[in-house]
């Protein structure tokens, strides 16, 4: 599959209406990890598992999570304003942002 794009700002990751859609339809939550140096962002079914909000951003349907606790725990300056590269992973049900945490763009 080939990639799509997120985008990490202000402590809050971005994701447009399409994105929202294919991977997260009608959810409310999802969760945030860091595998190694990769951003992985797992679906969350149940809203009482926890999580971080999918909070919509306009009329259109863009989401934002909003976890700057998250990125600076992991050593992301709120910041950081930066494009990233995404797949779906079927074996890992996620949404997997490669080397996100390796990047030397991040303040």
């Amino acid at each position: 599959m080939s990639g799509v794009l997120i985008e990490l700002r202000r402590g809050g990751l971005y994701l447009s209406c399409e994105v929202y859609e294919r991977f997260f339809a009608g959810l409310e939550t999802v969760v945030l990890l860091r595998r190694k140096s990769d951003l992985v962002v797992l679906p969350v079914r149940h809203p009482a598992a926890g999580g971080y909000l999918l909070k919509r951003r306009n009329g259109v349907g863009d989401r934002v999570v909003f976890a700057p606790d998250f990125f600076r725990e992991h050593g992301i300056s709120d910041d950081a304003d930066c494009k990233l590269e995404a797949d779906w992973d079927a074996e890992q049900v996620a949404l997997i942002a490669s080397e996100c945490f390796a990047r030397a763009v991040f303040p």
